[in-house]
């Protein structure tokens, strides 16, 4: 939220064009006047408070509270404008001003697009940037087990909201709370319930979306294809999505959360090339998930019971870990979720803090893995982990519910058949700024590279909401529309099978191609 200290100045339309037209002074000159009309647009049904231009004393703080890789703050092409609606009406006009007037729109709900595409263009491009930062409600009806989240809240609000409507029901999304739910939800979602409930985006009932056409829709009037494809699909290549309706999910009112670090010297590689073939198997309530760093695995579990209950259960289907009694922490779902993301002494309300620390600058890449990898190339794996600026692995077991669900239900295909999900990441100081980590992002190419043999191929899967441009772009026709063949190359990468029906629903939806940035969907048209 901003206060009047942070509102566009008052001065007269035709300054600010002026403004504008001397920020941008090598843009076409039907470039400017296309921005002078946008602004005009706006001002008619947006108030100017909640308008920023480049030009405004509060542009920068506004654009990067938003920002969560630091190497995106510099070196990087910024919008022109930010808006930062309060309601659907500004969302709406937001969109018939863009089409009227050549402007396209990014969407941004937490800011931590992997690559920044929420807020940023790759290439020279006239945007602005739509903020839903003020759309952030979380509405829970605990006696019908249901929810509706707006994009602009962070999955730890919706949490918090969650766990003070009742100590038995939750959610199954991701672990940072700082993550914006419009992107987590458009891209699948998964986090500690993934085994037990499958993906957030299994459990979104109904959603609001406006279109390219400033329309305002809901499940039956997008139609079921359009509805299909933003659960998982890459919400943003639709439209914006204002708000979700969930189911949430039962909990034990104990639950019990466990984190057992082993080293190399104590029989990491075995441990991590047993836990392969042990996590995606176990009981649905059992969550197994490891970070990977230098010479030590971190195997980080949530259970849905008391530690009496999963002692036995560990004994009997992992005793390699060696996980004893001394190692349980009990609580409650909502307590561990602050517990395993922040660490032990962190509080329930500390989720609802929307900042984060911007000391480092980050690289991130997927892989599925459908054949467990074998003790030699762990050996060798941890060598790679050894290395001068190396990075880690995450690595999230699969199985159970989200297994048992069809490729073909939602837009995200890695389901049955799917051992675990690797997160590769590597980090450097923030100060190196956008040109710096040059070794930590060889470090990740070279690693990535390695991996070839041991991972899924044909395609080689990766996971939408872990964006990286390395795996292709699209590449924009003379018709002003993203080329179908193009995001094939980075397209069957995240969606697999279920590329072409996202885009023919873009083409329902979208067809000229107005919600578009380097990885959203491309248009597809039936029988082209």
């Amino acid at each position: 939220m901003h206060d009047a200290n942070m509102a566009m100045s008052s001065r007269s339309l035709g300054a600010l064009a002026a403004f504008v037209f001397l920020c941008t002074a090598a843009s076409m000159s039907s470039s400017m006047a296309a921005t002078d009309s946008f602004l005009q647009c706006l001002s008619a049904s947006i108030p100017s408070q909640l308008l920023y231009t480049q030009s405004s004393p509060s542009y920068t703080s506004v654009l990067d509270a938003g920002i969560r890789n630091p190497k995106f703050l510099t070196n990087t092409t910024r919008p022109v404008w930010i808006i930062t609606p309060t309601n659907a009406s500004h969302v709406e006009a937001a969109v018939l001003c863009g089409r009227r007037n050549g402007v396209r729109l990014r969407i941004r709900s937490g800011g931590h697009d992997y690559e920044g595409l929420s807020y940023r263009s790759e290439r020279p491009e006239t945007f602005a940037v739509l903020d839903l930062v003020n759309i952030r409600a979380v509405r829970v009806d605990a006696a019908s087990a249901t929810a509706w989240v707006d994009s602009g809240a962070t999955l730890g609000e919706m949490y918090y909201a969650i766990g003070k409507a009742g100590g038995r029901i939750a959610f199954p999304a991701g672990l940072c709370p700082t993550v914006g739910v419009g992107g987590h939800f458009s891209g699948g979602g998964f986090g500690m319930l993934l085994r037990k409930y499958g993906l957030a985006a299994d459990n979104v009932v109904d959603a609001v979306l406006v279109d390219a056409k400033g329309r305002l829709l809901d499940k039956n009037s997008m139609g079921s294809d359009v509805f299909w494809a933003l659960r998982g699909g890459a919400g943003e290549s639709f439209g914006i999505v204002l708000s979700w309706k969930v189911k949430l999910v039962a909990v034990p009112p104990t639950v019990t959360v466990f984190n057992v670090p082993v080293t190399v010297s104590q029989g990491a590689i075995d441990v991590v090339t047993r836990w392969q073939a042990v996590a995606p198997s176990l009981p649905d309530d059992l969550f197994i998930r490891v970070l990977v760093q230098g010479q030590r695995a971190s195997f980080q579990s949530l259970y849905l019971g008391t530690c009496d209950a999963l002692l036995p259960v560990m004994r009997s289907r992992f005793p390699e870990l060696g996980m004893n009694r001394s190692d349980c922490r009990e609580m409650t779902w909502i307590q561990s979720v602050p517990y395993i993301y922040l660490g032990s002494s962190a509080t329930v309300e500390d989720i609802l803090n929307r900042t984060i620390a911007m000391d480092t600058s980050n690289k991130a890449t997927s892989d599925y893995v459908r054949q467990a990898i074998g003790r030699d190339t762990w050996s060798a794996i941890f060598g790679w982990l050894a290395r001068p600026n190396a990075g880690l692995m995450i690595l999230d077991p699969y199985g159970g519910q989200i297994g048992s669900v069809a490729e073909a239900a939602t837009p995200f295909p890695h389901r049955g058949g799917v051992l675990y999900n690797i997160q590769y990441m590597n980090f450097w100081s923030a100060a190196g700024g956008g040109g710096g980590g040059a070794a930590q992002r060889a470090w990740i190419r070279d690693f990535y590279a390695f991996m070839a043999p041991f991972v899924s191929k044909d395609p080689r899967e990766a996971y939408a909401n872990y964006r990286d441009l390395d795996l292709g772009e699209n590449v924009v026709g003379t018709g002003g529309v993203s080329s179908y063949d193009a995001g094939k190359v980075w397209g069957e990468k995240y969606f697999r099978g279920n590329y072409q029906r996202l885009a023919m629903a873009k083409a329902q939806i979208d067809a000229d191609d107005y919600f578009r940035n380097e990885q959203s969907i491309p248009p597809l048209v039936a029988g082209k």
